[in-house]
């Protein structure tokens, strides 16, 4: 219930989806802050339109935001559409309707999707990584990859299950396929090992956890519509409404 969680007057920071990257994948985030004017359903909550520079913002409908509410109970975040704009006694309101269910949030971090999927991975040796970062977006398809299992995703990094385990620090080539906007897309971006540990009870398998580097915000941002789609064909099933 959403009312547990969220009252009238609590802060939110309202963060675009759409990100840009600088060099070796540093990320620029928009973000406004601003309140919840009203909870109209499960679903549907109302907030007050955000300022900038004493400015209103018009954020435009049908786009779609990760909100993150400040509660006595810690940070929460969802992601949401804009479905209405208007004026309510002088102040300006937007109706935004929740995508996903509310979740504890940590920051720095990227939505996660749970998601079981094929993927490939290999290390990127030191003598490719001479050669200079720019060139390692580029994956010759010649090499040959291990397999993998793809087990939670982000806009961000990926975790990954394999027979391999990974230097902490090193570079990875990883290599996966999303149904995006009606079609199969491959992905062959580059990670940074964050960490690479043995899984207990499961022998020669390791849980591996990547930050995407050098990505193009292209790939980036249809990551996070992948994410976006796939958790709202969730939400639509447990509802029964899919």
């Amino acid at each position: 219930m959403i009312s547990k969680y969220i009252q009238v007057g609590n802060k939110i920071d309202i963060e675009s989806i759409k990100k840009t990257t600088g060099e070796l994948g540093e990320i620029t985030r928009k973000t406004y802050r601003s309140e919840v004017y009203d909870i109209e359903s499960e679903d549907i909550i109302k907030i007050a339109m955000p300022m900038e520079q004493s400015k209103i913002v018009l954020l435009p409908v049908d786009a779609e935001y990760s909100l993150c509410f400040y509660t006595p109970q810690g940070l929460y975040q969802c992601l949401a559409r804009v479905v209405e704009r208007y004026k309510s006694n002088s102040l300006f309101v937007l109706s935004m309707e929740l995508e996903t269910d509310l979740q504890k949030y940590q920051r720095r971090e990227y939505y996660r999707l749970n998601k079981v999927l094929d993927m490939k991975s290999k290390v990127i040796e030191d003598n490719e990584r001479s050669e200079g970062m720019a060139k390692l977006q580029f994956i010759d398809t010649d090499l040959t990859f291990d397999n993998g299992t793809m087990v939670d995703i982000s806009g961000g990094g990926a975790r990954f299950i394999s027979k391999v385990q990974y230097a902490e620090g090193s570079l990875i080539r990883f290599v996966f396929s999303l149904f995006v906007n009606g079609q199969v897309t491959e992905y062959k971006l580059v990670g940074k090992v964050l960490n690479s540990s043995p899984i207990e009870n499961r022998e020669d398998e390791y849980e591996n956890r990547i930050q995407f580097v050098n990505m193009v915000n292209d790939d980036r941002e249809s990551i996070i519509k992948y994410i976006f789609e796939e958790e709202r064909k969730m939400r639509h099933r447990e509802r029964g409404t899919f």
